[in-house]
């Protein structure tokens, strides 16, 4: 079994993919962490860190290349990222998933996980942030992450808590690949 997770920042995709990994026993990568940890170790916020990879593209190619080695090469995984689904391009049978989630959905999740300051500023920070990877995807890969077209699921998070979301992924999951 092999599973992408997408969505853009707060809309669940770590959680997401995090119960599913348990449930299924899958292992999880997650490009979101190991871009997080890249930022951390050079002192940096996502928003400076992000700003920095639309200067130099070795930061993005290298982690898109590591996530496309993965999914072509591993079994029994979920790839989550923003890009995961198109990391997968050409692989037979993946489940491509999108999670999204209104923008002030979002900005709130990530106010509350940040522990940012104020609303504003995390909203600022977050269309800033979109902004800078919308841009460096279609400028390396010519990919519009605003076309979900290449997905299996599209499902709101808004509309449903982390537990009902996977409750619903599991469904459709094994009604493609049998339950357990």
């Amino acid at each position: 079994m092999q599973i992408t997770v997408s969505g853009l920042p707060g809309s669940g995709t770590t959680t997401l993919s995090r119960l599913l990994s348990e449930y299924y026993e899958l292992e999880l990568v997650s490009s979101g962490e190991i871009f997080r940890r890249m930022a951390k170790e050079r002192g940096m916020n996502l928003g400076d860190f992000g700003a920095m990879a639309e200067k130099d593209p070795s930061i993005d190619l290298d982690i898109d290349k590591n996530q496309k080695s993965i999914i072509h090469t591993q079994d029994n995984l979920i790839l989550e990222s923003r890009l995961a689904g198109h990391m997968a391009e050409g692989v037979p049978n993946v489940l491509k998933i999108w999670i999204k989630a209104p923008l002030l959905t979002r900005v709130k999740r990530i106010q509350r996980r940040e522990k940012t300051i104020s609303f504003d500023e995390e909203l600022a920070k977050t269309v800033e942030r979109e902004k800078s990877e919308a841009l460096r995807y279609k400028n390396y890969y010519g990919i519009d992450i605003t076309d979900l077209s290449i997905y299996d699921i599209v499902i709101d998070s808004e509309k449903w808590n982390q537990y009902q979301t996977l409750d619903i992924l599991r469904v459709a999951i094994d009604a493609l690949v049998g339950p357990e």
